[in-house]
C-alpha cells in the first residue's frame, strides 16, 4: 500500500510539474476582465497591442493651408508640381483610440535632388534613391492618421505610389501622378 501511495504521489508531482511548465510559457489569448478584477499594466499593454485595426476610409490628395492656419484637404490623384505644395494621405481607423505605429513606403519615378523630413523621424532612403520609408508612432483620439509631403525643387514629375502598413499588414495603397505645367 505504501509503495502504491508513493507511486501516486511521484506521478502526480511529475504531471503537476509538466502542467506548471506549460503554464509558464507565454500564450496568445484574448484577456477579459470583469468590473471587479485588477489588471497589471503589462496585461493592459499586451491587450492594447492585440487590438484589431480596421480601416473605415482611406484618401489621398492635396492639403492647402490657409493664411489663418486652417487646413483644407482635397481628394485627388493628380498633384501639381508646384514648390511648397503638399500632398499625402489620411486614413480613418474604425473605432480606434490610442497609440498606433505605421510605416509608409513612398516610391518616385526617379531620384529627386533631395530627401528630407520635418522632424527627423525614423526615415530611410533606398540605395537607388527612388524609395523612402517612414516609420512613425502617434497617438490618436479619433482614429485618424495622416502623412503629407511638401514639393521641393528637384522633385520629379511622373507616376508615384505610396503604401501604408500597420503591424506589417498593408492597410492602404495609392497611385498618383505629379504633373508639371511646363511641357
Amino acid at each position: 500500500m505504501r509503495m502504491w501511495a508513493a507511486t501516486v504521489v511521484l506521478t502526480s508531482s511529475w504531471l503537476l510539474a509538466g502542467v506548471m511548465a506549460s503554464i509558464s510559457k507565454p500564450i496568445n489569448a484574448t484577456l477579459a476582465f470583469n468590473g471587479n478584477a485588477m489588471a497589471s499594466s503589462q496585461s493592459i499593454s499586451q491587450l492594447s497591442n492585440t487590438k484589431a485595426i480596421t480601416v473605415s476610409k482611406a484618401e489621398f490628395g492635396v492639403l492647402r493651408v490657409g493664411l489663418n492656419g486652417t487646413s483644407n484637404f482635397t481628394p485627388t490623384t493628380r498633384i501639381l508640381l508646384s514648390q511648397g505644395g503638399k500632398y499625402g494621405w489620411r486614413i480613418q481607423l474604425k473605432d480606434y483610440k490610442g497609440e498606433v505605429t505605421w510605416r509608409e513606403v513612398l516610391r518616385l519615378p526617379k531620384r529627386p535632388e533631395t530627401w528630407a523630413t520635418d522632424d527627423g523621424e525614423n526615415f530611410s532612403v533606398s540605395k537607388d534613391g527612388i524609395e523612402a520609408v517612414t516609420n512613425r508612432t502617434e497617438s490618436t483620439s479619433n482614429g485618424m492618421i495622416e502623412n503629407f509631403w511638401t514639393i521641393t525643387p528637384g522633385d520629379p514629375g511622373g507616376n508615384y505610389t505610396t503604401q501604408v502598413y500597420i503591424d506589417g499588414r498593408l492597410i492602404a495603397a495609392f497611385e498618383f501622378e505629379v504633373i508639371s505645367l511646363r511641357r
